[in-house]
């Protein structure tokens, strides 16, 4: 588990770092400060030199473009990933930590393949030398070391085409799980693949108890084959049986909060020994709700070993995370809110006893 992150050069942030992580973590401030930039840093460190990921992240930004060669191969847009959207030789981000203390850290240079050093600017009217440049991504957790050199193409970026689930070499550490929930929730199809990871497993029982403090009625959910989903309909992979009732009943019938609760519960439950990550939290739930989700998040990652980083902007959703905080003993791995400021190069970290003083006594810590 992560005690403490930092980043350097890495989007917005030039230098910052979180200290006194615990298992739940909830990101707050300012819109623009960088919160969901945060989690990605966070997410990219976790996930070692598995870039899938990060492509993930940069397509669902816009962060991408085709390529004017022949292929018209899709490329992402690196420079968006350092410090003030440019990059040159020598160009560097890092992001480190402390991971059950033992040093984690990720590092991206753009380089050239030979000894040759020269500035340059991500056109696609470069000289041909511009093929040489790399960007070189170096993990590292404590003695142990990957990486990856991949070509940046002639118009400044980095084909899809090369970060393609990579082979992890032997190693005694083993890939931690990483899932990642954005604003928008996550698709039909990732939420059918990660509920076929748990169906008939003890984890589905969990699942079906998050729905349930939405709806009491839900006594079965199942997804449906592909065949049986109408193609632009984004939330038909799955049908519920509520109780009194034999009738199935499309999920996306049920409204917002249902579906957002399903997703947080399966990638919770898929992320076992490893790291959830999920931008806006609250997104399409009552405030009614929010103490209950935050019951089904604690619960199942103090059960299944999951770190959790999460943003709001809702006074809602932190003051909810302060009900369970007052209901569970303080530990080092319990739950911190932590605040983040543009100007600031350290984030605030309130702990369970200042998140629940803060939220008795009415002091806005967003």
């Amino acid at each position: 588990m992560l005690k403490t992150v930092k980043v350097e050069n890495f989007r917005g942030f030039q230098s910052f770092e979180l200290q006194q992580l615990g298992r739940v973590n909830l990101l707050v401030g300012q819109n623009n400060s960088g919160k969901t930039s945060i989690l990605e840093a966070i997410q990219l460190l976790c996930a070692r030199n598995n870039l899938t990921l990060l492509t993930e992240v940069m397509i669902n930004r816009g962060e991408y473009f085709f390529g004017n060669d022949e292929r018209g191969r899709r490329q992402l847009d690196i420079r968006h990933l350092f410090y003030g959207h440019q990059i040159q030789l020598g160009s560097t981000f890092s992001i480190g930590g402390i991971n059950d203390n033992i040093k984690d850290r990720v590092v991206a240079s753009i380089a050239m393949r030979e000894s040759r050093r020269q500035k340059f600017d991500a056109r696609p009217d470069l000289d041909e030398d511009f093929n040489e440049i790399r960007l070189i991504v170096e993990w590292t957790y404590g003695h142990e070391t990957e990486n990856l050199s991949l070509p940046i193409t002639p118009d400044g970026g980095v084909a899809t085409d090369f970060l393609q689930p990579m082979y992890h070499k032997n190693t005694s550490i083993p890939l931690a799980k990483t899932q990642f929930v954005t604003s928008s929730s996550l698709t039909t199809e990732k939420m059918v693949e990660l509920f076929n990871q748990v169906v008939l497993t003890p984890e589905e029982n969990l699942v079906l108890e998050a729905l349930q403090t939405i709806e009491p009625k839900i006594e079965r959910i199942a997804s449906i084959s592909p065949q049986q989903r109408p193609i632009f309909d984004s939330r038909s992979g799955f049908v519920i049986r509520l109780r009194d009732s034999d009738r199935r009943v499309p999920i996306g019938s049920m409204g917002d909060g249902i579906w957002r609760i399903l997703g947080l519960a399966l990638s919770t439950v898929c992320a076992k020994n490893g790291f959830l990550f999920v931008d806006e939290i609250d997104t399409g739930l009552h405030f009614t709700a929010m103490s209950d989700m935050w019951k089904l998040v604690w619960k199942t990652a103090t059960r299944l070993n999951v770190q959790v980083f999460a943003t709001t902007h809702s006074n809602d959703c932190w003051t909810s995370l302060a009900d369970i905080a007052s209901q569970e003993k303080a530990t080092e791995d319990g739950i911190t809110i932590q605040r983040i400021e543009r100007e600031k190069q350290t984030g605030i970290a309130f702990t369970e006893r200042e998140i629940v003083i803060a939220a008795q006594r009415g002091i806005e810590v967003r």
